[in-house]
């Protein structure tokens, strides 16, 4: 619980650092659905926010809640986000990394880094997630609207 209070104040501290203040700024909102290999269902719904950084890339927060069905154990993901919108192709890469919160299981704090990639529209997009969940990958759906 000592190392749980600092990473949430920093992680809070970037999460303001990174709200979007200019017109390029955007809001995300997301739905996934994941298989933890080996040991559940994740099913999840999160709120992002994304600045422009240079180029292609723009770089941002997301949090939210999630349920983990082996157990209906319940949970907090946060990640920071790096994205890459490669031009009028409509493709965008993203890379994420944070601690995730599971209540229920012990073991409260969990690393989790991924990988994604998808289309993206004027504001929907759906893509693939391949990543790890401590202790397990995971792979899944990603779709999402930006305001």
């Amino acid at each position: 619980m000592k190392l749980l209070r600092p990473c949430l104040g920093a992680l809070l501290a970037a999460g303001l650092f990174l709200v979007p203040t200019n017109s390029e700024a955007a809001v995300r909102v997301g739905l996934g659905a994941d298989y933890w290999i080996d040991d559940s269902a994740v099913f999840n719904f999160t709120l992002g926010v994304e600045t422009p950084l240079a180029g292609p890339l723009s770089v941002g927060a997301r949090f939210g809640a999630m349920l983990i069905t082996e157990g209906n154990d319940i949970g907090v993901p946060l990640d920071l986000v790096l994205r890459a919108n490669l031009g009028r192709s409509g493709v965008y890469i993203e890379g994420m990394v944070g601690p995730w919160l599971v209540f229920g299981r012990g073991d409260t704090f969990r690393a989790h880094a991924a990988f994604g990639f998808g289309l993206q529209g004027k504001a929907a997009s759906i893509g693939l997630e391949v990543g790890y969940l401590e202790p397990n990958p995971t792979i899944g759906l990603r779709l999402g609207y930006k305001f």
